[in-house]
């Protein structure tokens, strides 16, 4: 992992800069020495030092580890840089500096951040497997095996046996690591952080490939950990290596704010010390500059800079109920900006941080924005898992069992665990992997059954799905978000209550547009791993979506949405003229529209014998008769005779009101008209595909009514032709196979005669 020389423009603060700023009214605080690397590089070269002292070499380190640690036994740390300083002893940096001087920078920022003993010691040996002759055996057996596991963890794959796949397989070998100890990725952040310090000497597209790497996988698994403090800075550093002009115009915009007469911070800072101290809360209040690219995002966003735009206010207090007693003063004695407030310490983020966020409004206009925490916050904010110290120690009555037990893995980093596996080549796993990181929020949402699920800001049912089921999830149909019907396109939103809605069909299978809506891998592998399998039921889906995007008007192909299972969300439809046309029904007999008061559409009789010569026969349109149903006939005016089934309540009223029953029977034609009512889910081209379906069983639509949709649900009703009474099963099942239709039945005896 070597780092390659002195960069003259580094941007970032050193690894002693951890802690916040000092308030502009108290005496600056002393800040500890820039390290001289060459003079650790030739104290290295001296040799180890007495066996009953420490080496000269690492008494910054020392002395950064006893201000956290102070009871810390430092006898490792001793042994770990003898043989460290021994082992790359005569490897020079391309600087020209001592390779020592690489992991003892590195280890120093680790320390700055609060690391215990054991990572420390790891840090100090993270190069020595990959670049001298000690192994991993006799790393384990002077150390131990958590040392040894750390520095496996950080040890790069060869390229001799791996090739261009180095990378990306030394990336998902550190990332397994940190599944089961968090501490490997700190290690692996301190020391990319000290190369990125140090990459000035290397070839500028060397230092560009370096930086995106960085950009890319880097920077949002810190900020994912929650590690503030090495994140800006890997930031400030990528900025200046990838937009150089617009680092050199941000550190241009700093400079001359600093030669500024009036700081309005800092009025804002005496005003807020003067309203604490009178309300007698003990606090800290320091003014916290922005750094490079932070300054950068703001000035994009507003354009000219104010004073107030260069950093933001912090204070820091002893206990939890004291954030919220600064955050009542402020808002009692300043103007807030109400629109700015946000509460992390009652919801922390995903990645630790917890923190009050406010902003309170000057006389001039000027928008000074406060963050409130207490000091164990602001500890966690700046190191985040760094600051837990040794997370596995098992406590004093619990002794351990040998088994690793992470209790800090977040949900965002089991689901990459998860799908790393089913990635199924180097080069997917590296652009996914990308793709997962930028995805920098997280969101929790809730199962019926009390259970949580993590998911990444934007994530929708279709993700649920799959963090839920796994593969199982093909056969899901559509979703309940808050107790309501929703698509399964429906992004989720923080603290949602989810309800899968599955089929039973054992062969279910996802449509290839569920891609377009799942956000999380984990998803997007399954559903690309079931079509690879099933190359054929994918290619029909194909051929079905482009046959339905050449006959879709060109219109409506930008609003083309998920098809197969997935619903997505209905078009507006203010009657059932309007829904029944985006069905699609060219050449049928669809009704303008009837209102819900109106019956469905007269049908006309089949083939039934009646007593009455020459009658007409109309088959009733509350029942619709079919055979082998059951029936009964009536006369009505004109010289009609109405066919009911005989469990209509109809039949029940009018022989109540004294009407003579008619003798009818069905004939030898079995040719018959029936209704039927399909309850789905929403999505586009449903009704087309409906309708199909029902085409290719031999049914001819007479009519069709389709009610505007209500809670992401529809309900259509469909008189048919059937050339065959014995078909109408057939013709049930084909419909409820259509994605999105979750039942079919028969129309319901109404209540008013025919």
């Amino acid at each position: 992992m070597s780092a390659e020389a002195t960069n003259p423009v580094t941007p970032g603060p050193m690894p002693g800069a951890v802690s916040g700023p000092v308030t502009p009214t108290a005496p600056r605080r002393k800040a500890r020495p820039r390290i001289d690397l060459r003079r650790l590089g030739r104290a290295a070269l001296l040799g180890p030092a007495a066996r009953d002292r420490l080496p000269d070499a690492i008494s910054h380190v020392v002395e950064a580890h006893r201000a956290h640690h102070p009871d810390a036994d430092l006898e490792p740390l001793r042994r770990a840089y003898i043989l460290a300083e021994s082992s790359h002893r005569g490897q020079m940096r391309k600087s020209g500096e001592p390779y020592i001087t690489h992991p003892l920078a590195v280890t120093l920022i680790l320390a700055e951040l609060g690391a215990e003993t054991t990572t420390l010691t790891a840090s100090l040996l993270h190069d020595t497997v990959e670049d001298t002759d000690v192994t991993l055996g006799q790393v384990r057996e002077q150390f131990g095996e958590e040392v040894r596991y750390l520095v496996d963890g950080v040890t790069k794959l060869e390229k001799v046996d791996y090739g261009a796949a180095a990378e990306p397989e030394t990336f998902r070998k550190m990332l397994v690591a940190t599944g089961n100890d968090v501490r490997v990725m700190s290690i692996k952040l301190a020391d990319r952080l000290h190369n990125m310090r140090t990459l000035g000497v290397m070839r500028p597209e060397k230092q560009e490939r370096i930086a995106k790497v960085t950009r890319d996988v880097l920077i949002p698994l810190a900020e994912r950990l929650g590690v503030q403090a090495l994140k800006t800075e890997l930031e400030d550093l990528v900025f200046a290596i990838l937009h150089p002009e617009e680092y050199a115009h941000t550190r241009e915009l700093i400079v001359r704010n600093a030669d500024r007469a009036d700081d309005p911070l800092a009025e804002v800072a005496d005003e807020v010390r003067a309203v604490l101290r009178e309300a007698g809360i003990a606090a800290e209040v320091l003014i916290r500059p922005r750094h490079f690219v932070s300054l950068h995002r703001v000035s994009r966003k507003r354009g000219r800079l104010r004073g107030s735009d260069f950093g933001r206010l912090l204070v820091l207090v002893n206990e939890d109920a004291d954030c919220y007693g600064v955050l009542g003063e402020l808002h009692t004695c300043m103007t807030p900006v109400v629109s700015e407030f946000k509460d992390f310490i009652a919801v922390p983020k995903f990645n630790l941080y917890q923190s009050l966020h406010t902003a309170v409004a000057r006389e001039d206009g000027q928008v000074v924005e406060v963050l409130i925490r207490t000091h164990q916050m602001h500890k966690v904010a700046e190191a985040g898992v760094v600051a837990l110290g040794n997370p596995y120690a098992p406590a004093p009555d619990d002794p351990a069992d040998g088994e690793r037990v992470d209790p800090t893995r977040p949900g965002w980093l089991s689901r990459l665990l998860d799908w790393q596996e089913a990635a199924p080549d180097p080069d997917h796993f590296w652009s996914t992997l990308r793709e997962d990181l930028a995805q920098d929020r997280e969101i929790t949402v809730f199962r019926p059954d009390g259970g949580t699920l993590g998911l990444p800001e934007g994530a929708t049912c279709v993700d649920a799905a799959y963090a839920q089921y796994g593969e199982d999830a093909h056969a899901c149909i559509g979703a309940r978000v808050n107790g309501r019907l929703a698509t399964l396109s429906t992004v989720l939103r923080d603290g949602d209550t989810v309800q899968l809605l599955m089929g039973q069909d054992p062969a279910s299978e996802p449509s290839r547009e569920w891609l377009e809506h799942a956000h999380t891998p984990a998803a997007r592998i399954a559903i690309q791993r079931w079509l690879a399998a099933h190359p054929a039921q994918a290619e029909a889906q194909e051929n079905e979506a482009r046959t339905a995007e050449t006959d879709r008007p060109s219109g409506d192909r930008a609003s083309r949405s998920a098809r197969g299972r997935l619903p997505a969300a209905p078009r507006p439809a203010t009657d059932r003229a309007t829904a029944s046309r985006s069905a699609g029904l060219s050449g049928t007999d669809t009704p303008a529209a009837s209102g819900p008061e109106q019956p469905a559409i007269r049908a006309a009789g089949g083939d039934v014998l009646t007593d009455l010569p020459d009658a007409t026969v109309r088959l009733a349109r509350c029942c619709t008769p079919v055979p082998p149903d059951e029936i009964t006939g009536f006369a009505v005016r004109g010289g009609a005779v109405t066919v009911h089934r005989v469990e209509c309540a109809a039949v029940a009223r009018m022989k109540d009101g004294g009407r003579a029953e008619v003798g009818v029977l069905w004939g030898e034609a079995t040719e018959c008209r029936v209704t039927l009512v399909a309850e789905s889910f929403v999505r586009p081209h449903l009704l087309a595909d409906l309708t199909e379906a029902m085409a290719l069983e031999g049914a001819e639509i007479v009519s069709a009514t389709v009610e505007p949709p209500t809670q992401q649900q529809v309900r259509h009703t469909y008189t048919v032709q059937l050339p065959d009474a014995a078909h109408l099963p057939a013709l049930m099942r084909a419909m409820r196979n259509v994605a999105g239709v979750y039942d079919v039945s028969r129309a319901q005896p109404q209540t008013q005669s025919s």
